[in-house]
C-alpha cells in the first residue's frame, strides 16, 4: 500500500486544504518546515520519507484563474526522482497543450468533467499518464453520473477524492471507498481525505485500498517515516 504526499498550491504558496472550500484556505503551518514556499515543503516532506510520487493541486488553474505551472517545473528540476500527479483543471484533450513540456501523470477530476466522451478522449491520449479522481462533496458525486457507473470507461488508478474530509481530521469515508471497491475492478484505488494515523491506513488497506493521498498526517506528524515505511512494504 502507497502513501502520496499532497500539495496544494495557490498565490504562489501551499496552502491547507480543508473541507473543499477552496476560498478560505491559508498558507500552511507544517511542524515538517517553518516555510510554505513549494519547494521548502516539498523539500521537508521527503526528508520526512522519500516518496516516490507527489500529487500536486493547482487550485488556481482548477479555478480557472492562473496556474503554478513555472512553479511545478522548478519542483520537477529540484526532484527529478518524483513521479508527479497533476491536477490543474483539465476537462477535455485541448487544456493539455500548456502542460506539454512538463513530465507528468494527469490527475483529470470528475468534478470538471461535462460529458462521458471527454473522458474517452483524454484516455486515448494520455493512456498510463492518466489518473481519474472521482470527486465526492456532502451531498454526492461531483460529475457525471455514467462516469461512477460505469468502471469500463476508468484508467488504471483512481483517486476517491472525499473532499468534504479534506482536512478534517475525522477519518476516511469507509462506507463510500468500500462503494468503490465493491465494483469489483482491477483498478487501483487510493483514498483521500480524512486519514490521519496508522490505524485509518490498515483499515482501508483492509478492504483493499492500494494507497492514500495524505496532507495534514503528515505535516501534523501523526505518521512518523517509521509508520510510513510500514505502510508502503508491510500493508
Amino acid at each position: 500500500m502507497e502513501i502520496i504526499p499532497v500539495i496544494d498550491l495557490m498565490h504562489g504558496q501551499v496552502v491547507h486544504a480543508r473541507f473543499g472550500l477552496r476560498q478560505h484556505y491559508q498558507p500552511i503551518q507544517s511542524s515538517l518546515c517553518d516555510s510554505s514556499e513549494p519547494i521548502d515543503v516539498v523539500s521537508a516532506l521527503l526528508e520526512l520519507y522519500p516518496f516516490d510520487r507527489l500529487y500536486i493541486a493547482d487550485l488556481a488553474a482548477i479555478q480557472g484563474e492562473n496556474d503554478h505551472f513555472q512553479t511545478i517545473q522548478a519542483i520537477k528540476d529540484s526532484f527529478p526522482q518524483l513521479e508527479i500527479w497533476l491536477d490543474s483543471g483539465i476537462d477535455d484533450v485541448d487544456m493539455l497543450k500548456d502542460l506539454e513540456s512538463l513530465s507528468i501523470s494527469h490527475v483529470i477530476g470528475s468534478e470538471n468533467i461535462k460529458s462521458i466522451e471527454a473522458i474517452i478522449d483524454l484516455k486515448k491520449v494520455l493512456g498510463e499518464a492518466l489518473i481519474l479522481s472521482l470527486d465526492f462533496n456532502a451531498q454526492g458525486f461531483l460529475g457525471p453520473t455514467e462516469l461512477l457507473e460505469n468502471p469500463q470507461y476508468w484508467p488504471q488508478h483512481i483517486i476517491a477524492m472525499t473532499l468534504y474530509k479534506v482536512g478534517s481530521e475525522e477519518g476516511v469515508d469507509i462506507k463510500l471507498l468500500k462503494s468503490l471497491l465493491n465494483k469489483k475492478t482491477t483498478h487501483k484505488i487510493y483514498a483521500a481525505g480524512g486519514v490521519r494515523n496508522l490505524d485509518d491506513l490498515k483499515q482501508i488497506s483492509g478492504i483493499g485500498a492500494s494507497g492514500a493521498l495524505i496532507a495534514s498526517a503528515l505535516h501534523n506528524q501523526q505518521l512518523s517515516s517509521r509508520e510510513i515505511g510500514y505502510t508502503n512494504y508491510t500493508l
